[in-house]
């Protein structure tokens, strides 16, 4: 990191307000649906059901079958179709297991539920592990392995800061399962043995805060940690720091802190108190290109045209689609994606073409990225395939934030250079030949 960083963070223009206050939308599947056999890039996954098989809502579909454990579950009830290659918000053609929708959400869960008081350590990471837990912040990292290694940790900060524009998810979620998300929180410190439990959200959440605080005022060792409205103020480095003014290397751990999404720890309360597994979700729809902008209640496997139509359609003709926020998702050619255990948004943006001029040399990119490193140069040597250059400036500390792009005057993608130059990086051949 240069000694010569600025602020690292800004304040954006989050667009909260089209989905804070709207109503709940609850979106039913339509005749199918189509479950991603993937976790977090790795499509190495069996199939434990067959072509005609019934399922219910909670039967358990395929398993991780690499070095994590990462089961995957029935969203609705019916009857399994087959396997179909369809595209994922991951940019990949990724299989997907189709069943056909019965319409009746028949439950039988394939795991019980285990009381977090009484439960071992030990049982509560098993018990996480074969339910399924993954970040819903969007990452999907199996959640298990952050407990299961846990040593000498004494702070869990529970992220609920939702820092990326438009996306309002996990404050939809806080609120309408405020209970749950306490349950969740205490067990996951047990698991880990923490002293102490943060809820972190945005200072400006002045209504869920106030919740929040009387909620947790009889609840031993959590407490409500306001954060300043910035981003990418929910990037674990950054939020870790603010809350404790120290930097870590590789992992939270180091510094006896584990930092889990706060809809995490609400699916993980549903699964201890009633077998649920992550079979829906909360996902927020907005932009400027929506008929309706909502936070949507949708089972997972739903293709993301089917929500959309149900909530009006697009208001524009030239639109940008993104899976996930503005900032960090990733834009997409078509609304056929669908639903997955850590989808959290789907933007839609009018299309507006921004004519790009040259680089003014003015370093806005350098200082503000949260990272420490320096875009605009890694945009520069991506262009020339400068692999040494490219290794120099450490291009794999990027977190692909996107405030590089925001802040440029130049109108310059300087995130989309930063990826390239991640991608020029992986393809060059290894040093001495291996």
């Amino acid at each position: 990191m240069s000694l010569f960083t600025g602020a690292m963070r800004k304040h954006v223009d989050g667009k909260k307000d089209l989905t804070n206050h709207t109503e709940l939308v609850k979106v039913q599947a339509g005749e199918k649906v189509y479950i991603p056999l993937i976790n977090m890039g790795s499509t190495k996954v069996d199939v434990l059901v067959k072509e005609g098989d019934t399922v219910s809502v909670g039967t358990k579909i395929a398993m991780r079958n690499d070095n994590f454990v990462v089961p995957i579950f029935s969203s609705v009830s019916g009857t399994v179709v087959g396997v179909e290659k369809r595209m994922h918000s991951c940019l990949k053609l990724v299989e997907h297991l189709v069943i056909a929708n019965d319409g009746k959400y028949t439950k039988k869960y394939d795991i019980q539920p285990l009381d977090w008081r009484k439960a071992t350590r030990e049982e509560l990471v098993e018990f996480m592990m074969n339910s399924g837990m993954v970040g819903c912040g969007g990452a999907g990292f199996p959640t298990y392995i952050k407990y299961k290694f846990a040593k000498d940790i004494h702070t869990l900060i529970i992220n609920d800061v939702e820092c990326e524009p438009y996306i309002t998810a996990d404050y939809r979620e806080s609120e309408i399962h405020m209970p749950l998300l306490l349950e969740g929180v205490s067990a996951m410190k047990k698991m880990c043995g923490a002293k102490v439990a943060y809820i972190a959200i945005k200072e400006t959440k002045k209504e869920l805060i106030a919740k929040l605080k009387e909620a947790v005022a009889n609840v031993e060792g959590v407490e409500v940690k306001e954060v300043p409205d910035v981003y990418p103020m929910g990037w674990e480095r950054t939020l870790v720091y603010e809350i404790t003014k120290q930097r870590y290397d590789k992992l939270p751990s180091e510094l006896g802190i584990i930092v889990n999404n706060a809809t995490t720890a609400v699916s993980f309360a549903k699964a201890l108190t009633t077998g649920e597994p992550i079979v829906s979700k909360i996902v927020t729809f907005s932009g400027d290109a929506l008929v309706k902008c909502a936070n949507v209640e949708v089972p997972v496997g739903v293709p993301v045209g089917e929500i959309i139509q149900q909530l009006g359609g697009y208001s524009k003709e030239n639109i940008h689609l993104i899976a996930g926020g503005p900032m960090m998702g990733k834009a997409i050619v078509n609304d056929q994606f669908v639903i997955h255990a850590y989808t959290n948004a789907v933007t839609v943006l009018e299309a507006k073409e921004e004519k790009e001029i040259g680089c003014l040399r003015c370093g806005r990119c350098n200082d503000y990225c949260p990272a420490g490193i320096q875009p605009v140069r890694l945009n520069n040597a991506a262009k020339i395939k400068d692999i040494d250059m490219i290794e120099k400036l450490e291009v794999q500390r990027c977190i692909e934030c996107g405030m590089c792009t925001y802040v440029c005057p130049s109108h310059i993608k300087v995130t989309e250079g930063v990826r390239k130059a991640k991608q020029v990086l992986a393809m060059a051949p290894k040093k001495g030949g291996k």
